[in-house]
């Protein structure tokens, strides 16, 4: 249930990113709402259903992105992962500390996105990213804060129907 919900999820706010990022003319950034979610399965996801979710996550951006196939489906699996390790070293409680996490992935993210593109792309446009992603963390940054709740919300709601089902 939790991965059918992801991926609409992450279908409908990839959908959203898109026409605000065009509507704000946002040439060199973007908002990475994928990555937010990315962090909030690491935080709160069992292992085998975060990683497929990631896949489906990363996939969703890889065709609505028209970066190399494959490149953000596995940077999305990667960045779950790392997600997973740092959040055994750091306690991430509320919503600051989410946003903070989510920022860092997204840097993280960012600069593996440019790296594996620019050993992909021979005109060297990948690199050309690089001057935005200071302003696509900050985005990312208020992205997170705004999702937290509805975030939480549906993990809650998703606690609940799984303590009811066993009943």
């Amino acid at each position: 249930m939790k991965f059918l919900v992801t991926v609409v999820l992450a279908m409908v706010l990839l959908t959203l990113e898109s026409v605000i990022v065009q509507r704000a003319g946002l040439v060199l950034s973007r908002i990475d709402v994928t990555v937010v979610l990315l962090a909030f399965l690491a935080l709160r996801a069992s292992l085998l259903e975060g990683a497929c979710s990631a896949f489906a996550v990363g996939y969703l951006l890889d065709l609505m992105s028209g970066q190399p196939t494959g490149l953000y489906t596995f940077l999305g699996v990667f960045t779950f992962l790392v997600c997973r390790l740092v959040y055994s070293l750091v306690d991430v409680r509320g919503p600051v500390a989410f946003v903070l996490f989510t920022m860092g992935a997204d840097v993280g993210h960012g600069l593996l996105a440019a790296f594996f593109g620019w050993l992909t792309v021979k005109d060297g446009s990948a690199t050309a990213v690089l001057p935005g992603l200071p302003l696509q963390v900050a985005l990312t940054g208020a992205a997170a804060l705004a999702l937290y709740p509805l975030l939480r919300k549906l993990e809650v709601r998703h606690e609940r129907t799984q303590a009811g089902g066993l009943l």
